[in-house]
């Protein structure tokens, strides 16, 4: 196979995390095309000693770090000029880019460490440092779109466990958005797929023609809404998920929505 096919089923999961990390689609995709324009303009720099998936986010990280530099805080990997907004613009501090390669994507201490130039020991520290800034954040009123029981149930405990409140569970579309225009949460978390067969993405779109709130998508096919090809999530999280994956998530959502800014 070539390194291209190698590489195509893991661009879905970077793209997440590169989302994740910039706290929007149009930069994270940004640096994902800069990984791979590197990577075409220089193959033979391609690490070939490590796992095709850790090479890949490796040279993502090297782009990041780069463009992100104290001498170059607004750099974009596209080279447009375009300056972002200033929340957005932040520098992800490196304990957030340790809980999310360890929480959101799942590889070991070890690995984070290769690809943020730490020890595991470091990373370990990183996340737990993350994790104290998690419960440092204000705290917010969630909605969960959601319809089936258990499932909801969970994310209801993880939201609470968090320190936020649940101001409802919906079922439909319909319910979502009543329920989303009478309390007007400062996040929602929503299914894809909903009990009477409506979307909890058209749901959401409902929501965000009246106002704007941070959402986070949850699906059991990632690789749908990943593509890059259309406007699509920020941030996604895969069914079945880990309790860890859903507080990482909600913990950047919330880093990237200026009501939750700690004074």
């Amino acid at each position: 196979m070539s390194l291209g096919q190698d590489l195509a089923p893991h661009l879905p999961f970077l793209r997440r995390y590169a989302r994740a990390l910039t706290g929007t689609q149009q930069h994270g995709d940004a640096y994902v095309r800069a990984t791979l324009e590197a990577i075409v303009a220089a193959p033979g720099d391609f690490p070939r000693d490590v796992d095709v998936r850790l090479g890949l986010y490796r040279t993502f990280q090297r782009i990041w770090a780069s463009t992100n530099s104290d001498d170059k805080p607004d750099a974009d990997p596209s080279d447009t000029g375009a300056v972002a907004d200033a929340r957005l613009a932040q520098i992800t501090p490196r304990s957030r880019q340790a809980l999310l390669l360890t929480q959101l994507e799942g590889f070991t201490p070890e690995d984070a460490g290769y690809l943020m130039d730490a020890d595991a020991p470091e990373v370990d520290a990183l996340v737990k440092e993350a994790i104290e800034e998690i419960e440092r954040q204000t705290r917010a009123d969630v909605l969960i779109i959601e319809d089936e029981p258990i499932i909801a149930m969970d994310l209801e405990t993880i939201v609470r466990d968090l320190g936020h409140n649940v101001t409802g569970v919906a079922v439909t579309r319909d319910e979502a958005v009543a329920q989303a225009m009478a309390s007007r949460p400062g996040l929602v978390l929503a299914d894809i797929q909903l009990a009477d067969d409506s979307s909890g993405i058209d749901a959401v779109k409902d929501i965000l023609a009246e106002f704007s709130v941070p959402v986070i998508f949850i699906t059991a096919f990632p690789e749908r809404l990943l593509t890059g090809e259309r406007p699509e999530p920020t941030f996604l999280i895969t069914k079945p998920f880990q309790r860890s994956t859903v507080k990482a998530a909600i913990a950047q959502a919330l880093f990237f929505n200026v009501e939750t800014v700690p004074a």
